[in-house]
């Protein structure tokens, strides 16, 4: 049996995405590689976004994938990716915390480029097949923090609630065509952004990096844990499988309980 600090081995028991074709950014790692990894389990060809190279080929050799260097950023970011995708996971993120009065506006920018505008131009580019085809399924990678605040996380929180806005618009316009569209809110995840953000959240609060898991990130957290990435792949796996298809323009918690406090 498995208990609450040991995550299943197996995230796509029961998925067939044989016939399937997926796109997932922020594929080379963290979550996205996971979704990667757990979409491929399932039968989909997998197409690895990721702005860094090596990581993306490393990725995509892994699982049998095609890789994909792209800077999300960019607004010419769908150029040279393939449209004929049936899954979509935008997934790619960055974090920056600093206070409101000190956030700087290139970096917010930039926050909303890759986490707002690349889902929406990706949406733009896959939906006309999606539709073609009668079926899509989109997975946006949000956060906990697209349902809840924290102080000095201005342009990440902004984004995804951003994101959850589109994905919303995206579940009702695909609806006729067999689309469905829905956002996975993981708390944190044990992946290289949060270990990016012990540093920073320790400057921020003024305490020791080793205290920041305990007494910041896992403080609303009923399970004192880090996320396993393969637990946020596993429901997005699960979004595209059999028996979800009337599950749509919905937020789905993966953050142990921090939201329900």
């Amino acid at each position: 049996m498995t208990s609450a600090s040991t995550p299943p081995s197996d995230v796509s028991a029961g998925v067939d995405l044989a016939d399937r074709t997926a796109l997932v950014t922020g594929a080379g790692s963290g979550i996205g590689r996971a979704c990667a990894r757990a979409l491929a389990a399932a039968g989909a060809r997998v197409h690895v976004v990721d702005r860094d190279a090596a990581a993306a080929t490393a990725a995509a050799e892994e699982i049998g994938g095609v890789a994909h260097a792209v800077d999300l950023a960019r607004a010419d970011l769908a150029e040279g990716l393939p449209a004929g995708i049936d899954i979509l996971v935008n997934n790619a993120g960055l974090q920056h915390v600093a206070p409101l009065a000190e956030f700087p506006p290139d970096r917010f920018e930039l926050m909303h480029k890759v986490m707002v505008r690349a889902p929406f131009l990706l949406l733009r580019h896959c939906l006309p097949h999606m539709t073609a085809r009668g079926w899509g399924r989109i997975v946006n990678v949000s956060s906990v923090h697209g349902l809840r605040a924290s102080a000095f996380k201005a342009g990440y929180v902004a984004a995804k609630h951003a994101l959850e806005g589109l994905s919303k618009v995206a579940a009702l316009e695909g609806a006729p065509h067999g689309i469905t569209s829905n956002c996975v809110n993981p708390g944190y995840v044990r992946t290289p952004l949060v270990e990016q953000q012990i540093a920073a959240q320790a400057a921020a609060h003024g305490i020791a990096p080793e205290r920041v898991v305990g007494e910041v990130m896992l403080d609303r957290s009923a399970i004192k844990r880090l996320i396993e990435p393969a637990e946020v792949a596993a429901v997005a796996v699960w979004l595209c499988g059999p028996h979800t298809g009337y599950i749509t323009g919905s937020s789905l918690p993966v953050d142990g309980g921090w939201s329900a406090a």
